[in-house]
């Protein structure tokens, strides 16, 4: 059995247009997204020992993430402009390279998935900006949404 959900960024003749929020219900609302950016082994031992020439790349890449988060609307042309309450930005030098993790955190009438997926996008582009002179090849990758709460859809975590 199939079901078919309509396209709500859809109008009746299939143009894209934002979606209508008023009448929703203003509510708690978060997103958790990750993301990983592999390096390379010698540059994760020069992030771990703090000897990456342009500086600190977490502490750069957390201040990119909440920028992100806050610039989301700006960006993805159907996302509406929110008031973001918290971004919370945790990164982790691992031995592929940086894990990303950043839950988004509003009370508003639509969700903050975008938020976080952008905060999350924008922490590893910058860490591949900061390192690409010694890591040409990094890549960021597995970025997704984890889990979401709040909203006429209720709570969700990726199995």
């Amino acid at each position: 059995m199939t079901t078919e959900k309509a396209f709500t960024h859809l109008d009746d003749k299939g143009q894209a247009h934002m979606v209508n929020v008023a009448d929703r219900d203003i509510t708690v609302r978060t997103a958790l997204a990750s993301g990983l950016v592999k390096l390379a082994p010698s540059v994760v031992a020069l992030l771990r020992e703090g000897g990456i020439p342009k500086g600190d790349v977490l502490a750069t890449a957390r201040v990119a993430a909440i920028l992100g988060a806050k610039r989301t609307s700006d960006l993805i042309p159907l996302c509406h402009p929110i008031a973001i309450h918290g971004v919370d930005v945790e990164l982790e030098i691992m031995e592929a390279g940086v894990a990303i993790r950043v839950e988004v955190k509003t009370v508003d009438r639509t969700g903050v998935e975008m938020e976080a997926l952008t905060a999350v996008s924008i922490a590893g582009l910058t860490v591949i900006d900061m390192v690409k002179a010694l890591d040409p090849g990094a890549v960021l990758t597995d970025i997704g949404v984890d889990e979401k709460s709040g909203g006429r859809n209720g709570n969700w975590v990726r199995d």
